[in-house]
């Protein structure tokens, strides 16, 4: 196949995307995210995800449960970097390399309980919109859920004139022959010198320089697909409410367990005004002007059932959660999409305590241990919801799952163990217990592999991992600065280790990691 205008459809492919992990796109989350609001959730049997990207998240979930994926990307680069992972794992997973268009139109693909977009629908064409929403009407099934994320307003209101004027320069005939990573650099360098002339449009938006500024700071893999693509679309929570509505879907909540709690991201006043609000559409819209919000992560149901009181008490009660950090680390300050919070320590506290044996609790069973402090059960959702938000904890899939997750995700696991020599561009493994993805950067990657490949003294395990990174001219930061010593750098080296097998492995082998 050609990569010529028609195939790309304006996207850039000459850089690939990131390794990036999407925790929303896990169907173990669906039930205590609907619960949460009143709603029953399906059990999720077979799923897609379009536009899967590098293909991480797809196959974490893949692999990590006995969930039936479907899903496809039509950068070949980036389908055949999927293909490599499932293999390694030998999931069930079915991926392919297909536009929208080849891959939606398959009349032989199944009905799905769950079909998920992260991020894409900003960046395609109407008409690739389209595709994507007949698709959704036809092989979404009744009960099932629909993740979707996307650039919203007003978020991107300021942002969009610059936007626009990045992307001409960028397209500019004079920088034909320059590849999207020069173009991106070029196109910065001319941002930069236009507001060094103070317009007018900066003088209203004072902000948008330090916006500049950050953009400078991600990589060319980021910024090639969030701001360079030909197509770039904001759409508003009202638009695609009219949408999906039309097409026979109901909104059910945010995919951001941290929108949950209205205390933690709304002042009073707000909080007063959007429950004054009888139009649940209109609130949606108006809580994105009080929060500023830029990017909405959505599930939307295919008729949406209400849970009664007393089964509403119960499917809560059962929720079962995990901590995916140790204790000691939780920071008690966490940020929302609008602000920073500072957690109660009264409420979180004796939460914590409970799950800091590692080891899965349902809510009642929290709940139940806790009470005598006058905490009850919605108070322990809101904590877990504020906790799994910021990537503190996660939701427990069935027992079932679970079982159909071990031989799959240790063999994902290895492979992606024996890639950290290699490379660090991915930073999370497989759980079991979890269903989904599980963090753990370079170095932990590496010290896991040493134990692996037989290193068995701590000053063997440091030596390798010091090792692969050392023949890469890499090195480690301390306090901020890089560390320039091969004795400085093993010296930090052995504390990590330290901190990783006293502190990191416990948990990671009680998530059925490694």
């Amino acid at each position: 196949m050609t990569m010529d205008a028609h195939w790309t459809d304006g996207y850039v492919t000459d850089i690939g995307y990131t390794h990036g992990y999407y925790p929303q796109l896990n169907p173990a989350r669906l039930q205590l995210a609907l619960a949460a609001v009143g709603l029953d959730s399906p059990v999720v049997h077979s799923a897609c995800e379009l536009g899967f990207g590098q293909g991480l998240s797809i196959n974490l979930h893949a692999a990590a449960s006995a969930v039936a994926w479907h899903g496809n990307d039509f950068n070949p680069a980036q389908a055949s970097h999927a293909a490599t992972l499932a293999a390694a794992a030998g999931s069930t997973a079915r991926l392919s390399a297909a536009s929208f268009a080849e891959f939606c139109d398959n009349e032989t693909l199944p009905q799905y309980d769950f079909i998920a977009l992260h991020g894409v629908w900003s960046w395609i064409s109407a008409a690739n919109r389209d595709v994507i929403r007949r698709f959704v009407e036809q092989h979404l099934k009744q009960g099932g859920v629909l993740y979707i994320s996307y650039n919203t307003q007003p978020g991107w209101a300021a942002f969009m004139p610059l936007r626009d004027l990045l992307l001409r320069h960028f397209d500019m005939p004079a920088n034909a022959g320059l590849s999207s990573s020069e173009r991106i650099d070029a196109a910065l360098d001319f941002a930069t010198r236009l507001f060094a002339t103070n317009p007018v449009y900066l003088q209203a938006n004072p902000f948008m320089q330090e916006r500049l500024e950050l953009l400078k700071k991600h990589s060319h893999h980021y910024l090639a697909h969030e701001y360079f693509n030909r197509h770039w679309h904001v759409q508003s929570f009202a638009d695609m409410a009219d949408m999906w509505s039309a097409s026979g879907l109901q909104f059910a909540c945010s995919a951001d367990f941290r929108d949950y709690l209205d205390l933690a991201n709304l002042s009073q006043s707000q909080q007063q005004f959007c429950g004054e609000l009888e139009d649940r559409y209109l609130r949606q819209g108006v809580r994105d002007f009080m929060v500023n919000q830029q990017f909405r992560r959505d599930y939307w149901v295919r008729g949406a059932q209400p849970l009664d009181p007393v089964h509403h008490h119960a499917v809560l009660a059962q929720q079962r959660v995990v901590l995916l950090t140790t204790p000691a680390h939780i920071p008690m300050t966490l940020k929302t999409v609008a602000t920073e919070i500072t957690l109660n320590q009264l409420i979180y506290g004796p939460i914590i305590a409970v799950l800091a044996d590692l080891q899965p609790h349902t809510l009642g069973e929290i709940a139940g241990i806790v009470g005598n402090r006058n905490i009850g059960l919605q108070q322990v959702l809101d904590a877990l919801m504020m906790l799994i938000g910021c990537g503190h904890a996660a939701p427990v899939q069935s027992d079932d799952n679970r079982a159909a997750g071990v031989a799959a995700s240790a063999a994902l696991n290895r492979h992606l163990l024996a890639r950290a020599a290699q490379h660090g561009d991915i930073e999370h493994l497989a759980s079991p217990v979890t269903g989904g993805g599980v963090p753990a950067d370079r170095i932990q990657q590496l010290f896991m592999l040493a134990v692996l490949e037989q290193r068995q003294t701590p000053q063997q395990i440091i030596d390798f991992a010091w090792h692969h990174l050392a023949v890469q001219g890499k090195t480690l930061i301390r306090d901020g600065q890089l560390l320039a010593s091969d004795a400085d750098n093993l010296d930090e080296m052995s504390r990590l280790a330290q901190q990783f097998f006293v502190e990191r492995l416990p948990l990671l082998q009680a998530l059925q990691v490694i």
